[in-house]
């Protein structure tokens, strides 16, 4: 009614003002009378005939604006709820509450209600609930919704009956008391719904038609070559092109041969999924290839996936090639943005018999070390005889260079503690030779090289600090690589198929100077890293383990004397045996147990022994013993050759190699991390990655 008496008001208004004339008329006819009585009644005379004219056309005019104001409002309203009901764009009413007070037929197509239906809106959209509706000052609201095969974007907006929305100069105890008198709790909501379909279709058609880039490289494709007949060689190689180029053409690719046992493939993003859910079967097809080679070929593929641009898309195929390569080959690494997928490297790489990358590596660090004065030598953290002794074997080099390194050693463990005690002012070494973190954060600068053994995770090193405050970082391991790396390197050399750090050390000494000569204690550290890490050479070791092993027997390395470098204590041969004691056959094939921790300087070195030693069991395919140290659950799992323990290890966070590997577990316990070792053996087994 208040809209209706203004509008009353302002009409009554604008068709009175005639009327108000007459009172300057009267004014000016009095002024009249006193000047002249005759002029004044003639003034009073046409005042009156201009009433008795105006009088009736305003009365007239009043009544017919008025009708054709209601006429028009009538129409008006007709016709503004006839373009509401037939407006293309779904629309409804909603109370304060969600429930439904009117809709149009758009939005009763969309919906499958009829004009009828007055319940609420969660029915027709379940997304959309009162609690939602009714968030405080929330006054535009969208979703994305789907209504039968329809893609829409549902906008709500709050609409105020008597104030859309509180001024921004009104103070907060001024909105309160708006709010509590009511003037902003009358209030209904509007919901558009914008189809969304089309545009969605063709988000979805233009993302799967974005290029993926693909390198595959045959791993092997010298070494096969080499031992097969010359005249079978390039039948071989045309075999092996042939199925790389009839695979990828199944998806559309385009597949181009950049060297020898290298390609480039060019697929769209659509066929992507197809490839991971048939996990790359080239690479399994591959290997049954015989023409007259002795030796399986192994290819290795890195997959680059980005929605930005095509150099981007091929710089992340070379970072996922390189990966691929780092873990030892025979798989897929999937590279989109920040998320890597593994697939494949079930087997064990085969080795490569030629030393020329070593001389390479050798000749480059020799570069870096002579143009360089202060050098930092780490391994990882807890650390075991391999890393100690790879970092002694670099140290050496250096010192052949006329350089003087140092080490980056925090705890001396008892398995490392007979090692370090050789290596004193009284025996010819720096008293400093060995330095802590603090001491080498203090040290360290951009121009110092820090080099960085048997870890390629900035997180495991001794001191993670110095990987960024020097511009100059070298990276030696034998672990395959994971999505965690040291990514700053300017010289990596990473052989999965490396028995030990310590084997590839041994093998760049013979190339970084001339006439380097080990002392017996530095070739009893190198050789005790190899031995080892390779039980005692009965695991992981190739031709060139035993050349490494050979080259430190010559330097003065006794087997005898790091035999007895190497005992155990009755401690951790007592834990050793209680944990192989105490061990539980899981699936018929797993060994687990739990190391006990107490009383001993290095439990995690003693679970490792368990793990090997658990190996030894007939029947058993893989090992797992955990060991609680330092508020952490260390596992070490060991295999021989049925069951590819990485694969295990990285689904926990950690990592490894096909049949050594181990993984690190922070707040929780030894029950949890069992449990948690279980149920991904479980995951693996129903994946088909293990089979039984």
């Amino acid at each position: 009614m208040g809209k209706q008496n203004e509008l009353t008001a302002a009409l009554r208004a604008h068709i009175s003002w005639p009327l108000h004339l007459v009172v300057i008329f009267a004014a000016a006819d009095i002024v009249s009378y006193i000047i002249n009585v005759y002029a004044g009644v003639v003034g009073s005379i046409a005042i009156g005939i201009y009433l008795l004219l105006t009088v009736p056309a305003y009365l007239r005019s009043y009544r017919q604006i008025r009708d054709l104001l209601v006429e028009f409002a009538t129409h008006y309203g007709t016709m503004q709820k006839r373009l509401l009901n037939e407006f293309e764009v779904p629309y409804a009413l909603l109370d304060e509450n969600g429930k439904i007070l009117w809709m149009n037929k758009k939005f009763q197509e969309a919906s499958g209600r009829a004009r009828t239906y007055h319940k609420s809106i969660n029915a027709i959209i379940g997304t959309i609930t009162k609690e939602w509706l009714q968030r405080e000052n929330v006054y535009t609201m969208e979703q994305h919704i789907n209504l039968g095969d329809r893609d829409y974007r549902a906008s709500i907006q709050k609409v105020f009956m008597k104030e859309v929305l509180p001024s921004k100069e009104e103070t907060p105890q001024e909105q309160e008391q708006a709010t509590k008198e009511g003037s902003r709790n009358d209030y209904i909501f509007t919901l558009y719904l914008f189809d969304e379909t089309r545009l969605n279709e063709y988000i979805r058609k233009n993302e799967e038609q974005r290029l993926v880039s693909a390198l595959v490289y045959i791993d092997n494709y010298d070494e096969v070559i080499a031992q097969t007949a010359e005249m079978k060689a390039s039948m071989v190689s045309a075999i092996v092109t042939r199925q790389i180029s009839d695979y990828f053409s199944r998806y559309d690719a385009i597949v181009r041969r950049t060297e020898r046992d290298k390609f480039y493939v060019v697929f769209k993003y659509v066929y992507l999924e197809s490839l991971m859910e048939d996990k790359f079967s080239l690479i399994e097809s591959v290997k049954k290839i015989k023409a007259g080679n002795e030796m399986s070929l192994t290819l290795s593929i890195g997959v680059g996936v980005n929605k930005t641009t095509y150099t981007q898309n091929y710089e992340y195929a070379r970072m996922a090639i390189d990966l691929a390569l780092g873990r030892g080959g025979d798989q897929v690494v999937v590279k989109n943005g920040d998320q890597i997928t593994y697939i494949g490297g079930k087997t064990q790489q085969i080795e490569v018999n030629t030393r020329v990358k070593a001389r390479v590596k050798a000749h480059a660090l020799r570069e870096i070390i002579e143009s360089h004065e202060q050098i930092l030598i780490m391994g990882h953290k807890i650390g075991d005889v391999d890393s100690f002794g790879a970092a002694i074997g670099i140290y050496v080099g250096a010192k052949a260079l006329g350089r003087t390194p140092k080490i980056v050693l925090n705890e001396v463990t008892s398995s490392l503690k007979p090692f370090r005690e050789f290596f004193t002012p009284e025996n010819d070494y720096e008293e400093n030779m060995f330095i802590p973190s603090e001491t080498a954060i203090e040290y360290c600068d951009s121009k110092t090289v820090v080099i960085v053994v048997d870890t390629n995770r900035p997180a495991h090193t001794e001191c993670e600090e110095i990987l960024k405050k020097s511009k100059t970082v070298v990276v030696f391991d034998h672990h395959r690589q994971g999505n965690e790396r040291i990514e700053n390197a300017v010289l990596s050399y990473i052989e999965s198929y490396a028995s030990s750090t310590c084997e590839m050390v041994a093998e760049m000494l013979q190339y970084m100077a001339d006439g380097i000569k080990l002392k017996h204690q530095e070739a009893d550290s190198i050789y005790a890293g190899i031995l080892i890490d390779t039980n005692n050479f009965m695991t992981k070791t190739g031709v060139r383990t035993f050349e490494a092993a050979a080259y430190l027997r010559r330097s003065g390395a006794e087997v005898t004397r790091v035999r007895k470098l190497l005992r155990n204590d009755m401690n951790d041969y007592k834990a050793r045996a209680e944990a192989v004691r105490h061990a539980q056959v899981y699936k018929g094939v797993f060994a687990i147990s739990i190391c006990p921790a107490d009383e001993l300087e290095s439990p995690t070195v003693v679970g490792a022994q368990a793990a090997n030693e658990l190996l030894n069991i007939i029947g058993i395919k893989a090992s797992f013993v955990l060991t609680e140290y330092n508020d952490k659950i260390y596992i070490s799992s060991r295999s021989i050759d049925e069951i590819n323990v990485q694969l295990i290890m990285e689904r926990l966070g950690g990592g490894g190699h096909l049949s050594v590997a181990g993984a690190q577990l922070e707040h929780a316990s030894l029950e949890d991390a069992e449990d948690a070792l279980k149920q991904t053996l479980n995951e693996l087994i129903e994946e088909g990655q293990i089979t039984l």
